[in-house]
């Protein structure tokens, strides 16, 4: 492409432009030391190429800038200092260069376009232009610890202003709860129930009238959306169905003091990172909402962006997809929330778990900034126990305690204990739960049991004592144990 050609393509930093850069850079140490990380020769008219090449190694080995009379014995271009160098002058080079590595960059990556397009790299030219799109040379100084600590303090206390997760336990262990632009991580054993608890996180933030989107890549938006329903109306999955009208009903009352939940299914093979940001764009295109958070069910399908990257090197790959979904959360500024499995030898901890137990390894664990533990057996979710293990937190002093929510066996709501015990419109789950329990007990009546009334006495209390979720749950598998 050239200056005037057919195509209309206008050459915006002629050869004259390019050398009147390279004067200024030459002529002052400071501002070429500045420039130096976003420099590169490629980016410079091919006249100019050999001066600029050996301008930059020079100044890596010496430390030193050379001379005008070494550019032109050495590479044949003459450059010539500029007469003027005030801070005015300065500011305009540091702009002007900025804006020429950015443009060429991009010019570079698009010509490039069609033989990685060739070669099935379409993720390298979507990785070259973001990359060349955030060239910049380096103004922010940071932060001047002495220099204003009031003011320091309240950009803090604006910037992190802490989100709660909906149960006030984990809240309290958290200090607060999670910020946004933080990744967290939920990793349990196959069968654990780190859907369930992400689709009760989601439910949460829902209801805290957050905007939620939810990824899925292994279940349908149907499955996930009859769990939801169990959840949010206290009735089990089956009973949905059969009463799908009263469902509905309530599902749209709730919905007027909710946020908005979308639930996605996608491929469960090459999902990356960038397909998140796609749909995320294009659902904030269609109705105008922003997410305020976003539940990827879940890290170990994802992929990375990098297609080269061998899949099947698990600690590479997770270190990518973690840091790319990290990374998303960081530039739309919402919370993320992910699940990840416990590897083979956390079958013999018994919920001893520790950081070696995630598969993968520790490179997810690093980028994290949140990561718990799921221990819940079979045993657990019939007393209607989740137990959490805090495995990291940057933000709280809380590695190797446990907190323990209570879990509904009927709706599968996960809420916590003293909410449920204290709060009667917390109980929806339970209302079901205390139904089965008097059914079963009239049961027992007709078939004249012994057993069974004996189990009667000891669970038909009447209304007004109110047991508690945990005696409500035992008394439930005595009766079943007493009736078999």
């Amino acid at each position: 492409m050239r200056k005037g050609s057919s195509d209309g393509y206008v050459n915006k930093y002629p050869i004259e432009v390019q050398a009147l850069y390279l004067n200024y850079l030459i002529g002052n140490k400071d501002i070429f030391q500045i420039c130096r990380a976003i420099l590169s020769a490629d980016y410079f008219d091919e006249k100019l190429r050999p001066a600029v090449r050996f301008i930059m190694d020079y100044t890596d080995e010496y430390k030193a800038i050379p001379s005008i009379e070494q550019v032109r014995v050495m590479c044949g271009v003459t450059v010539e200092k500029p007469t003027e160098n005030s801070p005015e002058h300065r500011k305009w080079l540091l702009d002007e260069v900025q804006g020429f590595c950015r443009r060429k960059a991009i010019e570079l990556a698009i010509l490039d376009s069609p033989d990685l397009l060739e070669k099935e790299q379409e993720a390298e030219i979507e990785e070259r232009i973001r990359e060349a799109m955030e060239i910049s040379v380096m103004t922010d100084l940071g932060t001047d610890y002495f220099g204003d600590p009031l003011a320091r303090l309240e950009r803090m206390r604006e910037k992190t202003v802490m989100i709660s997760t909906g149960w006030q336990t984990l809240d309290h262990k958290l200090y607060g709860g999670v910020s946004r632009g933080t990744l967290t991580v939920l990793a349990g054993a196959s069968g654990t129930g780190k859907s369930l608890l992400l689709q009760n996180m989601a439910l949460n933030w829902v209801f805290l009238g957050l905007n939620v989107v939810y990824f899925s890549l292994e279940l349908s938006e149907e499955l996930i959306s009859q769990r939801l329903d169990a959840m949010v109306t206290g009735r089990s999955t089956r009973n949905v169905f059969v009463q799908y009208e009263e469902v509905a009903e309530s599902v749209i009352k709730q919905s007027q003091k909710a946020g908005k939940l979308q639930i996605k299914k996608l491929p469960e093979g090459g999902t990356t990172a960038n397909d998140l940001r796609a749909y995320l764009k294009q659902y904030e295109l269609e109705t105008g909402i922003k997410p305020d958070v976003v539940i990827v069910d879940y890290l170990d399908l994802m992929y990375p962006i990098n297609k080269r990257i061998d899949p099947s090197d698990m600690f590479v790959k997770d270190k990518y997809t973690s840091e790319e979904l990290r990374g998303l959360a960081c530039d739309l500024d919402v919370i993320c929330a992910t699940a990840s499995q416990l590897n083979r030898q956390s079958i013999a901890a018994n919920g001893e778990f520790d950081q070696s137990h995630i598969a993968g390894g520790i490179s997810k664990i690093n980028t994290a900034d949140n990561v718990f533990a799921i221990y819940s057996t079979l045993a657990m979710k019939e007393r209607g126990v989740y137990q959490l293990i805090f495995l990291k937190t940057r933000t709280a002093a809380a590695v190797g305690q446990t907190i323990d929510l209570a879990y509904d066996p009927v709706s599968m709501r996960i809420t916590d204990q003293k909410i449920i015990e204290d709060n009667p419109e917390r109980q929806k789950g339970f209302n079901s739960l205390r139904a089965e329990l008097s059914a079963k007990t009239a049961k027992s009546k007709d078939n004249g049991s012994k057993t069974a009334t004996a189990a009667k006495d000891d669970v038909a209390e009447p209304v007004e004592t109110k047991p508690t979720v945990m005696e409500l749950v035992a008394r439930l598998k005595k009766t079943r144990q007493t009736v078999t």
